[in-house]
């Protein structure tokens, strides 16, 4: 019987890299504005290298950019690009279509609901409480809670503690088939795959469900649910 639902936040319950993309774009024309003088394809690619290099939550991202092209912080341009950076990442941060109407049909149900992620604490929670689901969740769990990136087992193994369920009560939704698939399904979870987020170009993800809409988990939970009562 399924208890409870484990989603991933970036690329499955929010479009993260479509809101990357457009706030650095908005920070790369306000460093321009202020005086750096760069081309924006190019400073784009140095920002998002650096992103490749040391993580795409790294917070020092403009700081170490702005060292490289000009070998010293100028923090006029780097306030104008930060400032322009956060505008344009509230205005795109936007949930997936049917996102809050495939939670509140999951709660409904009697279904507790998790978070795992990989990034920091703070910006996990931003995220949900920016897109105000924030509420809907028992249990969030991020880098800091173990210090472990997934398809390490501790990350999911926290969640399913806080959630009060075993491995086969639950289900893992996720975009990465590397981490959140193999690492859910190593310790015995459910596997759906969200395939309106792969940014992988993923072909085969292993997962017991692959979905192209978030809705399509509902069906999918009652019928596990109704075979589990059959049996």
């Amino acid at each position: 019987m399924i208890k409870a639902v484990v989603f991933d936040v970036d690329n499955t319950l929010v479009d993260f890299l479509k809101m990357k993309y457009a706030a650095v774009d908005a920070a790369i024309e306000a460093m321009i504005d202020a005086g750096l003088s760069i081309n924006a394809n190019k400073a784009r690619e140095r920002i998002f290298r650096i992103y490749d290099e040391k993580g795409i939550e790294f917070q020092q991202v403009f700081d170490e950019f702005l060292a490289g092209v000009l070998d010293r912080i100028d923090y006029r341009i780097l306030a104008n690009g930060i400032l322009a950076y956060r505008r344009g990442r509230e205005g795109v941060l936007v949930a997936y279509p049917h996102v809050n109407m495939a939670l509140m049909k999951l709660v409904r149900m009697g279904l507790k609901l998790g978070v795992v992620s990989d990034a920091p604490k703070l910006q996990a929670w931003m995220r949900l409480c920016s897109l105000g689901i924030d509420n809907f969740f028992d249990a969030v769990v991020t880098f800091d809670d173990t210090m472990k990136r997934k398809p390490a087992p501790e990350p999911f193994e926290k969640a399913l503690e806080m959630l009060e369920v075993e491995a086969k009560e639950a289900v893992m939704v996720g975009d990465w088939a590397e981490r959140d698939i193999t690492g859910a399904k190593e310790i015995g979870m459910y596997t759906v795959f969200a395939r309106y987020g792969n940014t992988f170009g993923t072909e085969h993800s292993g997962a017991d469900l692959e979905i192209n809409d978030i809705l399509e988990l509902v069906p999918f939970i009652e019928r596990l649910n109704s075979k589990a009562k059959e049996g």
